[in-house]
């Protein structure tokens, strides 16, 4: 669910050294739009259909059949004005999944009627559809559950905006990328208290306030991925973590926009896994840049 900008151009030409003050102050104009533009973005994905404030239940899976259905004696309790009393089943055994729908229940799987499918863990594409309700597999360290996403969700409705620092380039900074001679295996919990092993091929090495600091990275298909907290955490930030997404090294260095980052999904719902930072990405510093914490009213 990352939000990434496209890089910002340089559009001022300096035609002579008295330009110079004025093609600088126009420069810090389009960085912050940009900036702006991306907390638009992540603020709209965070809203869509799709977005994580859909998700509005987490429902841990047992060996053998979980009954699914608007009747409260489910397994699984869905919304009465979604599904019928009783939908179908999901058959869990040995991390594997299935979902057995009842004949007449409209449930498909990539656009096409279902009565019987297997559902594989945190694999959206095959998740199963039933009008504005979606099933998925999750999986969190050894556990399974059905996770549910409704396109009516009480948090959607409910969502009252973000709130960020101002805008502050002093925090976009350039360090270091440094890879490690193979990629080390961290282990870490979720907020759940699950086990999980990150990935890390390197770390990002910078200065910030005048200290030198590092950040173990995990790589993805658009660049780097930076789980992290820090001295603002629990107070102004939300206390579990903060996210950072970073394009892939050039050159090796690397760009790190604290401006752009972001809360986790726990930070909006209890029905979500988040991932805890490692011990070496607790800084010690405060970074009073990026999203805030989330208030459910602007009154509080």
């Amino acid at each position: 669910m990352n939000v990434r900008r496209a890089p910002i151009g340089v559009v001022a030409i300096i035609l002579a050294a008295g330009a110079i003050c004025l093609a600088r102050g126009a420069e810090e104009i389009p960085y912050k739009a940009a900036v702006e533009k991306w907390r638009q973005n992540y603020e709209a994905s965070l809203k869509s259909d799709h977005g994580w404030l859909t998700v509005s239940g987490l429902f841990w899976l047992h060996e053998g059949e979980n009954k699914f259905g608007s009747d409260p004696l489910n397994d699984i309790v869905l919304p009465k004005s979604s599904a019928p009393p009783e939908a179908g089943y999901f058959e869990f055994h040995d991390g594997k999944t299935v979902v057995h729908v009842k004949p007449g229940v409209p449930v498909t799987q990539n656009g096409k009627p279902v009565e019987t499918a297997e559902i594989p863990p945190d694999s959206p594409a095959q998740a199963v559809v039933l009008g504005d309700l979606t099933f998925r597999v999750h999986a969190s360290g050894g556990r399974y559950a059905i996770r549910l996403q409704d396109k009516n969700s009480k948090l959607r409705k409910d969502f009252s905006g973000l709130h960020w620092f101002p805008i502050d380039e002093a925090y976009r900074v350039t360090g270091r990328y440094v890879p490690y001679d193979k990629p080390r295996q961290v282990p870490i919990q979720n907020i759940m208290g699950d086990a999980l092993l990150l990935s890390i091929p390197g770390y990002v090495s910078f200065s910030l306030d005048g200290q030198d600091l590092r950040l173990d990275a995990e790589a993805d298909d658009s660049g780097l991925f930076i789980i992290f907290r820090d001295l603002t955490s629990g107070e102004e930030t939300y206390g579990a973590a903060r996210f950072l997404a970073a394009a892939a090294p050039k050159n090796g260095e690397v760009v790190l926009d604290f401006n752009e980052a972001y809360n986790p999904p726990c930070a909006y719902n209890p029905y979500t896994t988040c991932p805890l930072p490692p011990p070496q990405n607790r800084l010690r510093v405060r970074i009073e840049a990026g999203e805030m914490i989330y208030k459910r009213d602007h009154g509080t």
